[in-house]
């Protein structure tokens, strides 16, 4: 398929309006394979104005007399209004921009094409390698080991090539593991908690179903957990379902580790919200912060009604029971829900920032987000970011990055020139070649350039872990990143 064939006009004469306080930008609009531009021409003092069209969410057209209007709304939450001469013009580049922002083939993408002055493909791919976590994790125990049993990625296809596992479990014992767990994501290390000598870990739930089906390798693997940590150490299954969810799973072939077969652990239920009702409570969120014009007191009610910053609470409330489990209770704690994605990936990143001063560097933080998210990439990542933002604000001193990396994160998880948030597993970046032809986004933000604006200027580290409050008064709204674009003058 050629660009070409989906571009049914390829210029006209617009008017771009890019929000209520940045001035109308008049000249001529051209649709290319990737981006939207307008040239203000030769004469004009702006620069050339570039949209990627992967950005775009949904659009909205109108024609009246011989002329249209087009409305883009992005994932980047801009809304942009596109005032096009002529009628057949504006509903030819609508029908265009619907085509390519939509194109489903992932090597079709600008990463794909993407060559930018002074970086060269294959360039920081291996910058956070999990091997590198493993000889950390390795310097500090010797209970743990990296195994490639899933290298071909048949064990479980969402998981990476390595990962870590206890040593006293062998690769036959974890092939059978992973047919007892949903989508074969058995339990794997998280992270390692050097002062306590306990772990965090991940899976999905084991299919016990209506039979309460056990797997005595699972078992063994839960026992070696145990085991490897200090004398005497228990652990806590953190199941992120309510009861209720969790006992009707098994009515569909999930379940439950029943409390009989793990001897030392113990279930506790934290539901957090996830999929359509996440996704709503943010589009209500939206919504809101696009009626500021009303009252005060009627603004806060719409905002409180969508519920986001509730799902903030919990996540970090969350997080901070699996912190504290490890810390000051000194047991081993296993996150997981039903996939063991999402709201498990959630948990278990914002317990290491909380617990972890190295994760709170700009390069730990990266290599955070590449082992826990990028891996398995979740639409709860905008939560998570959000969460951050919160640590951000109530330690100013005790993160190494500011907002700028985590606006920068939010952009380019859904649209980006950077191949990095493509695709939803290593499996499937192996099969696009994304590695090898296509750019990392960490080669990019990591430019002294880029690092200058990106760093936080007020940073001191610090080797204790953080507790931040979750009640309603230390939870913000994130300005910075809902407000940006509608009320830029109201984000600090």
């Amino acid at each position: 398929m050629e660009f070409s064939e989906l571009i049914r006009t390829g210029r006209a004469q617009a008017k771009l309006l890019r929000g209520p306080e940045v001035p109308p930008l008049h000249g001529t609009l051209c649709v290319t394979g990737h981006h939207l531009l307008l040239s203000p021409g030769p004469q004009a003092t702006s620069d050339l104005w570039l949209l990627l069209l992967r950005s775009v969410d949904s659009i909205e057209k109108r024609v009246s007399g011989d002329s249209g209007t087009i409305t883009l709304r992005c994932k980047d939450l801009r809304v942009l209004q596109l005032d096009i001469e002529g009628v057949e013009a504006t509903l030819d580049i609508a029908r265009s921009i619907e085509a390519l922002s939509s194109l489903e083939s992932v090597i079709t993408s600008f990463p794909f094409f993407y060559r930018p002055k002074g970086l060269r493909l294959g360039d920081a791919w291996h910058f956070h390698p999990p091997e590198r976590y493993y000889k950390r994790v390795d310097r500090e125990t010797n209970a743990w080991r990296l195994s490639e049993v899933n290298e071909d990625f048949s064990l479980c296809p969402s998981y990476p090539r390595a990962v870590i596992v206890p040593r006293a479990v062998d690769d036959d014992a974890l092939e059978r593991c992973a047919r007892f767990r949903q989508g074969g994501r058995f339990p794997v290390l998280s992270y390692h908690h050097a002062p306590s000598g306990t772990v965090l870990l991940r899976s999905s739930q084991p299919l016990t179903g209506p039979q309460k089906r056990r797997c005595a390798e699972d078992e063994e693997l839960l026992r070696a957990v145990l085991a490897g940590a200090r004398p005497g150490a228990r652990g806590f299954i953190l199941d992120t379902r309510s009861a209720q969810a969790a006992k009707q799973a098994r009515m569909t072939g999930g379940g439950t580790e029943a409390r009989a077969a793990y001897p030392g652990w113990k279930r506790l239920h934290r539901p957090l919200e996830r999929g359509w009702p996440l996704q709503e409570s943010f589009v209500r969120l939206v919504e809101a912060c696009g009626y500021l014009e009303q009252s005060m007191d009627c603004w806060r009610s719409r905002l409180e009604a969508c519920h986001w910053l509730g799902h903030v609470k919990e996540a970090l409330s969350t997080a901070c029971l699996a912190a504290q489990a490890m810390e000051r209770e000194g047991a081993c704690v296993l996150v997981h829900g039903a996939e063991g994605t999402d709201s498990t990936l959630l948990v278990t990143s914002l317990a290491q920032l909380i617990l972890d001063p190295s994760s709170r560097t700009m390069a730990g933080f990266q290599e955070l987000v590449e082992r826990e998210w990028i891996q398995h990439e979740a639409p709860t990542f905008l939560l998570f970011l959000d969460c951050v933002w919160q640590l951000g604000r109530q330690f100013p001193l005790l993160l190494e990055f500011g907002e700028g990396l985590l606006l920068a994160l939010f952009e380019h998880a859904y649209a980006s020139p950077f191949g990095t948030f493509l695709c939803s597993s290593e499996k499937e970046r192996c099969l696009c070649e994304v590695r090898t032809r296509t750019h990392s986004l960490w080669s990019g933000l990591n430019q002294p350039k880029e690092q200058r604006k990106l760093r936080n200027p007020l940073y001191v580290p610090s080797p204790l872990a953080i507790w931040p409050s979750v009640e309603p008064q230390s939870l913000r709204l994130w300005q910075g990143l809902f407000l940006r674009w509608t009320r830029p003058n109201l984000q600090r």
